[in-house]
C-alpha cells in the first residue's frame, strides 16, 4: 500500500495542529520504515527533519491559502493524485478533503468549536468551516478524533456512525519535565516574567476566555492580594479587541503581560517557572498545554466543558469556564495550599503517562490498514 499525508499545517501552523500533526508523523516515521508515505504539501518545509527512506515529500511552490481556493472556493476537480502519484490512501489531518480520484480517505477533525461556540470564530474563518468541512466529512471513508469528546459531536451533530470514527490522543513530550534547565532563568527574562507569576497561554481569540481569566485575576489581586504577575503567551488571533480592554478597564496593565507567540524551545521554562497554569477554555478539540503544564509539575486549573476533563483527570481542578467567580476561588486554593499543590504535581506526573505519541502513531498505522481492508 501506498499513502500520502497532507503535511501543509505541519509546516505552515507553528503552534496547536501544527504541533499535533509534527508529531504525529514524526512517531509514526519511526515505528513503520516499510509502508512507502508521501508527505504532500502547499509549501516548502525550511527545517524539514531527516526521514526514512520509505518517506518521500512532494512540495508545491503555493501557499496554503491558494490551495484553499482551487479546491474549496473554486472546486477544481484537480485530484491529490495529480501531485502524489498513484496511492491507496490519503489522510487529510486538517478539516477538508481536497478532491481525490481513487484512494481511501481518512480525515482528521481535530474540534467542532466552529459548531459549538460559532461566535468565537471570525466570519471569514466561520464561513470557510461552514461550507467546507461537512462535505469533506461525509466524502471520507474513514474519520479520526483527537478526543472522545469530539467523537461524540461528530454523532451528534453531524450523524456519524460511531464505528466510522476511531479516537487518536495526542502524546505527552517528555522534554516538557520537572527538572529545571540551566536556561530557565535566562529565558524567563527575554520575555520579562519576575516571579511570581500565573500562566495562561493559547492564542488571542474568544474561545480561549482570556477575559475570564483577566476577571478572575483581578479578583483575586483585589481580594486576596496576591503578589503574582499574570503571563499570557500567545500570537493575537482575531475579535482579541475584548481582551485588551479587560486589561486597560480594571487598570491592570502594570500587572498582565502579554508575550506574543513564544517559541517551543521556550515553554518548558515558562510551565516551570509558573506557580500555576490557567486554562479556561470555552471548547477544546484536545489541550495539549493540560500535558504539558503537568509534566513540568505545574498545577493546573482547566475547565469543564469539552475534552478537557477527558484529558485532566483527577490531576487538575476544573471550573465553569464562565464563571469568573468560581475560577479565582481554584486559583486561589491552590496557590494558598501547599499541600494540594503537591498532590496536584504527583497525579499530573502519572497522568501525562497516559498519552504517547507512539501510542497514537500506532493506532494511526492500525486505521491505515483498517481504512484499506
Amino acid at each position: 500500500m501506498r499513502i500520502a499525508i497532507d503535511y501543509t499545517s505541519a509546516i505552515q501552523q507553528k503552534a496547536g495542529i501544527g504541533r499535533y500533526t509534527r508529531n504525529l508523523i514524526s512517531a509514526l516515521a519511526k515505528i513503520d520504515h516499510q509502508t512507502p508515505y508521501v508527505l504532500f504539501s502547499a509549501g516548502r518545509d525550511a527545517q524539514s527533519p531527516a526521514w526514512p527512506d520509505n518517506f518521500s515529500r512532494r512540495e508545491l511552490n503555493l501557499s496554503d491559502r491558494q490551495m484553499a481556493i482551487i479546491w474549496q472556493r473554486l472546486k477544481l476537480p484537480l485530484p491529490i493524485e495529480a501531485f502524489t502519484g498513484r496511492i491507496d490512501l490519503f489522510h487529510s489531518p486538517d478539516f477538508v478533503l481536497p478532491p481525490v480520484a481513487a484512494a481511501v480517505k481518512v480525515l482528521t477533525i481535530h474540534d467542532l468549536s466552529f459548531m459549538r461556540h460559532p461566535e468565537c470564530s471570525s466570519p471569514a474563518l466561520l464561513k470557510y468551516l461552514v461550507a467546507s468541512v461537512p462535505p469533506s466529512i461525509r466524502r471520507a471513508d474513514w474519520l479520526l478524533a483527537d478526543s472522545v469528546s469530539t467523537k461524540d459531536d461528530l454523532v451528534e451533530l453531524y450523524k456519524i456512525a460511531p464505528e466510522r470514527i476511531t479516537v487518536v490522543y495526542a502524546g505527552y513530550d517528555p522534554r516538557f519535565e520537572m527538572t529545571p534547565s540551566a536556561d530557565d532563568a535566562a529565558i524567563r527574562a527575554q520575555y520579562g516574567i519576575e516571579n511570581p507569576y500565573i500562566l495562561g497561554l493559547g492564542t488571542l481569540q474568544p474561545r480561549k476566555n482570556f477575559t475570564t481569566l483577566i476577571r478572575a485575576y483581578d479578583r483575586l489581586i483585589q481580594e486576596k492580594h496576591i503578589p503574582h504577575q499574570l503571563v499570557i503567551g500567545g500570537n493575537n488571533g482575531w475579535l482579541y479587541k475584548d481582551i485588551f480592554d479587560a486589561v486597560q478597564q480594571l487598570n491592570l496593565a502594570d500587572r498582565v503581560s502579554f508575550l506574543g507567540f513564544v517559541e517551543d524551545a521556550h515553554l518548558p521554562a515558562l510551565y516551570r517557572g509558573a506557580d500555576l497554569f490557567a486554562f479556561p477554555s470555552l471548547y477544546e478539540g484536545f489541550g495539549i498545554p493540560i500535558l504539558e503544564s503537568m509534566g513540568c509539575g505545574t498545577p493546573v486549573v482547566t475547565a469543564d466543558n469539552s475534552s478537557l476533563p477527558e484529558v485532566a483527570g483527577d490531576a487538575a481542578l476544573l471550573v465553569d469556564a464562565r464563571d469568573a467567580s468560581a475560577l479565582a476561588d481554584a486559583m486561589w486554593r491552590v496557590l494558598d495550599d501547599g499541600t494540594l499543590r503537591q498532590t496536584m504535581r504527583e497525579r499530573g506526573i502519572e497522568r501525562v503517562k497516559l498519552f504517547s505519541w507512539k501510542t497514537a502513531a500506532e493506532t494511526l498505522r492500525s486505521v491505515y490498514r483498517r481504512a484499506l481492508e
